[in-house]
């Protein structure tokens, strides 16, 4: 049972915040924290840096009806030509450091490291100025963006500065969590040495991370008081409780027949087995009467190899299926899910949905496996057993409660349960004596 939320206390001294989104993973884990921050009586611009379809996602739409929240496209507020020069610049220094023909083709159309850095100052000053138009009191905040993201880190750089010397605060907040409990996760990772992907994480006044897991990524790149480990927005008990009142109608419908299974994939760059994955999808359709749905990843589904599997994707009882079904959908029509290391699965567990933990699809160690032990799935006869099990009995009693309750103390409700208040006062720059705990 989710415990409902206590009413909010209006702010006495109101503060304005400029939040930057980029992507469905961010929308999904930050619009909680807006939410709860208009509630109290403070104002939000949100700038969305996303392809521009993500206007029309629920949760944007959501935000865009609060009074005190005003949602805008970047490509709204600056011109059509910076606009493009935005995207194209973007598109370099996010390929610079990993491919040298962009480096030649920036320097080759005159976006040099000169010519990049005034266009970051000239759009940062306008976009700063649409935001705060002269008002003092004010936080910034990004996602965790990072190396590789699809936002240039040096436009961030330049912007976190600007803030800075307007005397006001810039803050990293979550994008996702941590369903790997090892450290090499990708494919190119051949050490568990400190990971260098958010090594600029130290340009922020604070992270915040959901629990110490997530900690651990920043601790060997900023200062660990920095780091505050606040539990999960995404996964609390008061956005649980709110985010059936906003999702749109579900496009699963039809008469439960038998089990209802769904697989949950992650980006191709992580260490999945795709060939057996496929193999124990194949598996699990040939149970009498279950239907199985594979969700693709939000941003990458096309470059997973299942995305090609064709005879895959003519069974009956098998749908593949992306951006068009919301991960909360799904979970309200499954049965089980089988979890191959993603935070989609944190939220089955706390609705008490059976989570098949199939470790032995990937190269790693599933943060749910680890703290719920009869999750654990090591081979394609556990999986098969379990199914079974399931279709024969049912999915009751699946959970050892008192795994279940520490996996939720550990990993959400950290530490403890009134999550989104603790990220209101990260923003307002007063941590609340239990959020600012650090590894």
């Amino acid at each position: 049972m989710l415990r409902a939320a206590a009413p909010p206390t209006p702010d006495p001294n109101p503060m304005k915040a400029l939040v930057f989104l980029r992507h469905y993973n961010d929308i999904d884990h930050v619009t909680p924290i807006i939410d709860k921050w208009q509630q109290v009586g403070h104002d939000c611009d949100v700038i969305l840096l996303a392809d521009t379809t993500a206007t029309q996602d629920y949760r944007i739409r959501h935000l865009a009806t609060l009074e005190q929240v005003r949602v805008v496209h970047l490509r709204d507020i600056v011109s059509p030509r910076d606009f493009r020069r935005y995207r194209l610049l973007t598109r370099l220094a996010t390929h610079m450091e990993r491919q040298r023909a962009y480096a030649v083709a920036a320097r080759a159309l005159g976006y040099g490291p000169h010519g990049r850095l005034a266009f970051w100052k000239r759009l940062s000053i306008q976009l700063f100025d649409y935001a705060f138009a002269g008002r003092r009191d004010g936080v910034v905040a990004f996602d965790w963006v990072s190396r590789n993201t699809g936002v240039a880190m040096e436009w961030v750089r330049v912007f976190v500065e600007l803030t800075h010397d307007h005397g006001m605060r810039a803050v990293s907040l979550p994008h996702g969590d941590s369903p790997h409990a090892n450290k090499m996760i990708r494919e190119n990772e051949l050490s568990p040495s400190a990971d260098t992907t958010f090594a600029n994480a130290d340009i922020f006044d604070s992270v915040a991370v959901p629990n110490q897991l997530c900690a651990e990524r920043f601790v060997p790149h900023m200062a660990k008081e920095k780091i505050a480990v606040l539990g999960s927005p995404r996964y609390c008990d008061e956005w649980l409780g709110r985010l059936p009142t906003l999702l749109p109608p579900s496009p699963l419908s039809g008469t439960r027949q038998g089990l209802q299974v769904v697989m949950f994939l992650r980006k191709r760059n992580f260490t999945s087995f795709w060939e057996e994955i496929a193999i124990v999808a194949r598996m699990i359709a040939r149970f009498p009467g279950t239907e199985l749905i594979i969700k693709e990843h939000t941003r990458s589904g096309w470059k997973q190899p299942l995305a090609q599997d064709t005879h895959l994707r003519r069974l009956r009882q098998v749908r593949v299926v992306g951006d068009e079904v919301h991960s909360a959908h799904l979970l309200d029509w499954a049965d089980v899910v089988v979890d191959i290391a993603t935070s989609v699965s944190f939220e089955a567990v706390k609705r008490n949905i059976p989570v098949l933990a199939a470790d032995y699809l990937h190269a790693g160690l599933s943060t749910v496996a680890r703290l719920i032990p009869e999750t654990l799935m090591q081979c394609r006869d556990d999986v098969w057993h379990a199914i079974d099990g399931f279709v024969r009995n049912g999915t009751d009693g699946f959970y050892d409660e008192d795994h279940r309750r520490r996996f939720i103390d550990e990993i959400i409700d950290v530490p403890d349960a009134d999550v989104l208040p603790r990220y209101v006062a990260l923003l307002v720059g007063a941590r609340a004596q239990t959020g600012g705990a650090t590894p």
